[in-house]
């Protein structure tokens, strides 16, 4: 099991100076990744960074640490933007990114406040995996058409590729016992569960992970530490977890948020 830090970029850490600071101090600290929100409104108005500006600062301020969005609403994005942003991440990063990626929620009116439709969740789903069609065809580097229900490209072609070949690893967003998301993430590199699930649960979502999995690559369950509970990481690990993910919560203060990243990971019981 390896362990990272999952970070709002909303409140007192809206200052991107200071996730470049966390990241630091996590990686001196001996944490594996660094992995930020991706919300531009939350509960409350809080302020809030870019994260895909702080991320790039991040990788270029760290050398080891994993980093990355998590999770990234896809269908709220251009999916050709996001894949110069994160071949460009990747580049910068010297290889070190994972794309999380989600269908997203209106909780905060982040689709409706803006005028986006596909506010219902098939619909966001549907965005969500021709988006990730896109993006992956456009990381191959070679000249390609695509036509599908919600986006077009003629003739585009994006180069550099990443650095990590085949592919960026993509972690999706799943919400237990819900199939349909564990379906795609099976499909690709990672499962990143939204609500708690204890070990039991996690060992029952990654016997589904299987069912519908055919690639020989790895495959990463990252467990927030807001889904699960942290004296029982023995027992995540023996489920299928290989990343325990420390959540910040928004309200943390810097101070706090500080102590939380200079103590390290907690590591598995011996």
């Amino acid at each position: 099991m390896r362990f990272g830090l999952h970070v709002p970029q909303l409140g007192a850490l809206a200052e991107p100076r200071a996730l470049v600071t966390l990241a630091r101090r996590a990686e001196a600290a001996g944490w594996d990744g660094y992995f930020i929100w991706d919300h531009v409104m939350h509960r409350g108005d809080p302020d809030a960074a870019d994260p895909w500006v702080a991320l790039g600062a991040i990788a270029v301020s760290t050398e080891r640490l994993v980093i990355g969005p998590m999770i990234t609403p896809l269908p709220r994005r251009r999916p050709w933007k996001v894949a110069r942003e994160t071949t460009t991440l990747d580049r910068l990063a010297g290889g070190r990114t994972v794309f999380g990626v989600g269908i997203g929620t209106d909780e905060y009116g982040e689709f409706t406040k803006f005028d986006e439709p596909a506010t219902e969740n098939r619909s966001r789903a549907a965005l969500l995996d021709e988006g990730l069609e896109v993006i992956t065809t456009l990381w191959r580097g070679e000249r390609a058409t695509h036509h599908g229900a919600h986006y077009t490209m003629d003739d585009v072609v994006q180069t550099p590729t990443p650095l990590q070949q085949p592919r960026i690893p993509i972690w999706c967003a799943a919400v237990w016992p819900n199939v349909a998301p564990l379906r795609r993430a099976a499909r690709w590199d990672g499962v990143v569960p939204v609500g708690r699930v204890t070990p039991t649960e996690a060992a029952e979502l990654m016997d589904e992970v299987r069912t519908h999995r055919h690639a020989a690559t790895p495959f990463d369950f990252a467990l927030p530490s807001s889904a699960g509970d942290a004296d029982a990481l023995a027992d995540y690990a023996a489920a299928g977890v290989t990343w325990w993910l420390h959540s910040i919560p928004p309200s943390a203060e810097l101070a706090e948020t500080l102590g939380i990243v200079d103590a390290g990971p907690p590591g598995l019981p011996t």
